[in-house]
């Protein structure tokens, strides 16, 4: 169509970072070699985008879901367990509730549990094997458990049966907790319910640690000196739930290309094109190349597209900001095979991720728009301390997907009825 552009949104998983005493204070993109990037930015603006709230650190799901155009509203009630199920394709019932989970290493301490380590290594290899031990398990009270091996170490638990609520807390501690140990599951709201349910994700921890401490795929990791994923953590507990995208309600045909199940689950959930392939993966080492080739076939199919890279995030919780700068130079040479004529490109994360403590931050994201028609602003490098003076601004994740879209040839003018689609008002 006439004044249509087509779209490319680069989402670099926790790109955003803080000053690295080994780079002179720079971060790492800021002391990357990235021509191909600020070529981009020199020739159209620059922002510092916000994933949901002004200050406030977000997950993969949050920041990613807005970016692919949820409402913040939905976005901020969005929990993972739902969306990692999307991602690998488990299926279940309405009433079901569906839990994100860490294969972690134990130590038992009467009954309770210390954690040596949350990610059991990042366990890659041999966590079908482990989840077979536990499908449609009985866990007593007319309740049923069954693990899924999801991305590296993580997983998904289903609960089913009658009478379950998602309103629970975790019995993950967190990275900055974990002297804490394994934690008991609560219920969060009043009733039978809530209770009824964190009884059995307690009960499900001491099964499933029975089950895999002996279990050779465990036995074989200790004989190699890799630490044994004899338990499950669990977090962010959630049911089956209905999303919408702006991008959607546009009438915009979208591709995602990604290889982490979080991404692909979202990207499931909104019914977008997912385009992942094996060598595509949560790691530093997914085949940047592949997935550039990707994108281009996706672009001649697709009005928008988008590719996420999730491996800064990994670098940067593995305190490894060297590690981070090189992924970005790798992923800026790759972009090089990208034309950027009667194409808008934007470049962006989903959140910030700091190198010196492996935690999500609250900081603002540096990002990037550029149009053949758009404009243009004093911004020549694309880093923190460059793109804080954006064109931009510091603005919204929606707001840059908004600007985007606009740039593209794609919104129109405000109807009051559409105003859920871009605030908090749910």
């Amino acid at each position: 169509m006439a004044g249509k552009f087509k779209g490319l949104m680069v989402i670099l998983d926790g790109l955003g970072d803080s000053g690295i005493t080994g780079f002179g204070g720079k971060t790492p993109l800021e002391a990357a070699h990235t021509p191909n990037l600020d070529a981009l930015v020199n020739a159209g603006t620059a922002a510092m985008i916000d994933p949901l709230y002004p200050g406030v650190p977000v997950g993969t799901h949050t920041g990613t879901g807005v970016l692919l155009g949820i409402p913040p509203g939905e976005a901020a009630k969005l929990t993972r367990g739902p969306v990692e199920a999307a991602g690998i394709g488990l299926a279940s019932e309405w009433g079901d509730i569906l839990i994100r989970c860490n294969f972690a290493s134990l130590e038992k301490e009467g009954e309770s549990f210390r954690i040596s380590d949350r990610r059991a290594g990042r366990i890659s290899e041999g966590t079908a094997e482990l989840s077979r031990e536990l499908v449609d398990v009985d866990i007593g009270d007319g309740i049923k458990a069954t693990l899924r091996p999801a991305t590296q170490h993580r997983a998904v638990l289903k609960l089913s049966g009658e009478e379950l609520s998602s309103a629970i807390s975790d019995t993950d501690p967190g990275s900055a907790f974990q002297e804490k140990g394994v934690l008991r599951s609560a219920p969060q709201e009043p009733g039978t319910a809530a209770a009824r349910t964190a009884q059995a994700v307690n009960r499900f921890m001491h099964l499933a640690h029975a089950h895999l401490n002996a279990h050779p795929v465990n036995r074989v990791r200790r004989d190699s000196g890799l630490p044994a994923a004899n338990g499950i953590l669990c977090r962010s507990a959630g049911k089956n739930t209905q999303l919408i995208s702006l991008v959607k309600r546009l009438g915009l045909k979208g591709s995602v290309i990604a290889g982490e199940g979080t991404v692909i689950g979202l990207a499931n959930m909104l019914k977008f094109h997912v385009v992942s392939e094996p060598g595509f993966t949560s790691l530093p080492n997914t085949d940047l190349q592949a997935k550039v080739a990707a994108t281009l076939a996706a672009l001649k199919e697709s009005d928008i597209v988008f590719l996420h890279i999730k491996g800064p995030d990994i670098c940067a919780h593995d305190r490894d900001p060297e590690r981070k700068k090189s992924l970005l130079e790798a992923v800026d040479r790759h972009l090089a095979a990208i034309p950027s004529t009667d194409l808008v490109i934007a470049v962006t994360g989903d959140h910030s991720t700091d190198s010196n403590t492996g935690n999500h931050t609250g900081d603002p994201v540096p990002s990037l728009l550029y149009a053949p028609l758009g404009r243009r602003d004093l911004c020549t490098r694309f880093g923190e301390s460059y793109c804080a003076g954006g064109g931009l601004g510091r603005v919204s994740a929606t707001g840059f997907l908004c600007n985007m879209l606009d740039a593209m040839g794609y919104m129109h003018k405000f109807i009051p009825g559409e105003s859920h689609l871009f605030t908090h008002i749910s």
